[in-house]
């Protein structure tokens, strides 16, 4: 029996929901069953591999990449990519090596913002009408999700979308990956996470698999220096979300600890950098390295609720994933309150903060978070988000959080429906 069905079959057994008492017995009896879930999780990953990709790095590290691809004996890949990026021309110093190389190549550039089902079985099958023998992902989040799971795909052709959701659904090597990040935030390039939409239900399905995470990386400042400010911004928090979500979770391990402390601290140090001087190669390769970092924090030590919530709210109304998480993250620590000042006050120390106690300096932390929204021009809330609407968005959060993220509060519906509520602004 898989994790998955497991988990379900022990949640259909039980047939309990959190209530809002917390001296509930069945509300206490569903919190130790995900406590519990979680740490089974955690002791299974110790025998995952948690190696790190091999990587092409620097000003101009995409044009080593044809040769790397030609080492690998692959004659023909798949490009999978976005129409923003091809029509920026960003993607032509690449075609320029790959053609001296000799390597063939054909381009998937339907990638929506959110990646849909139809997304990923157009490239699918892309891939298999021309023989393609390995796959580049170019982009953002939303290229890397749609390619990990078209790959996916291709090595499972009679599973459908749909049932690769949740843990483990796959367990099958990819074709070669080689994972090209033209954003600092999603840390994509090395995570075993993709997620995708379904267009008919406007429901965002998580697939978390160790066979997801690409081989090869390649980061290369040149690429993100185009990106418009407002893209640095929330790509940039989205990396600070990463980082943090993971650094308060339940789930740490020492090198977890180590790499979102890293990423924390580069990101407050570089990003407005980034986000005010975008042609500044430092800042922006100090970016995408502090996005990796991230990337290898969550990876393992998951994300949380910000996640949760985000990814619903992308899924319903199409708001992009690092806007979502940017705005919900300040409002999900304040919520946590105690639970998570002694991590926040360490997160503290590492960036300069300063405060006269653990929770002075976490709630100057989440200050500064604010603060920096602010000065990035990120809002405080959403216009999008409809009252009856949000019973679902709960729903479909807590069915992703609960028992999986290893959260330092575990949350029912009332709670949750607070945070959704409170994300409400009025045009």
């Amino acid at each position: 029996m898989t994790v998955n069905k497991l988990s379900g079959f022990l949640i259909v057994q039980i047939k309990i929901k959190i209530t809002n008492e917390r001296d509930d017995f069945m509300t206490q009896f569903y919190k130790a069953y995900c406590r519990v879930f979680q740490k089974v999780m955690m002791v299974m990953e110790c025998f995952l591999p948690w190696g790190e990709p091999f990587m092409l790095t620097g000003p101009g590290s995409i044009r080593k990449l044809p040769n790397l691809i030609k080492e690998k004996g692959l004659k023909k890949v798949l490009i999978v990519t976005d129409k923003g990026l091809t029509s920026l021309g960003l993607l032509n110093s690449l075609y320029e090596e790959m053609d001296k190389a000799g390597v063939e190549y054909v381009v998937y550039d339907g990638t929506q913002p959110n990646p849909t089902i139809e997304n990923i079985e157009e490239a699918k099958d892309m891939y298999l009408k021309n023989g393609c023998q390995g796959i580049i992902a170019f982009g953002g989040g939303s290229p890397m999700d749609c390619a990990k799971i078209a790959a996916a795909r291709v090595v499972k052709p009679n599973q459908p979308v749909e049932k690769m959701r949740g843990l483990m659904k796959i367990l099958r090597p990819l074709p070669p990956f080689f994972a090209v990040p033209t954003t600092a935030g999603t840390g994509s390039e090395c995570t075993l996470a993709a997620v995708v939409s379904n267009s008919k239900t406007h429901e965002k399905n998580a697939c978390n698999d160790p066979f997801l995470r690409p081989r090869y990386a390649v980061f290369d400042p040149e690429l993100t220096v185009g990106l418009p400010p407002h893209i640095t911004s929330t790509t940039g928090m989205d990396a600070l979300t990463h980082a943090v979500e993971a650094y308060i979770g339940k789930s740490n391990v020492k090198s977890t600890t180590q790499y979102a402390e890293k990423a924390t601290k580069m990101i407050f140090q570089n990003l407005e950098t980034a986000y005010t001087d975008g042609k500044n190669i430092e800042a922006r390769n100090n970016m995408l390295l502090a996005s990796y970092y991230a990337g290898m924090a969550f990876t393992r030590a998951y994300v949380g609720y910000v996640h949760a919530v985000a990814h619903n709210l992308g899924g319903q109304y199409g708001i992009p994933h690092g806007l979502a998480n940017a705005v919900i993250l300040p409002v999900m620590l304040e919520s946590y309150g105690s639970a998570v000042y002694t991590p926040l006050a360490k997160l503290a120390d590492i960036v300069g903060i300063k405060g006269d106690s653990n929770e002075a300096k976490a709630k100057a932390f989440i200050a500064e978070i604010y603060a920096m929204n602010e000065r990035m021009g990120i809002p405080k809330g959403f216009t999008q988000i409809q009252e009856k609407d949000i019973p679902v968005i709960v729903e479909r959060a807590l069915k992703e959080g609960n028992p999986l993220y290893p959260v330092p509060v575990i949350y029912g519906e009332e709670e949750m429906t607070k945070i959704v509520k409170s994300l409400m602004i009025k045009e």
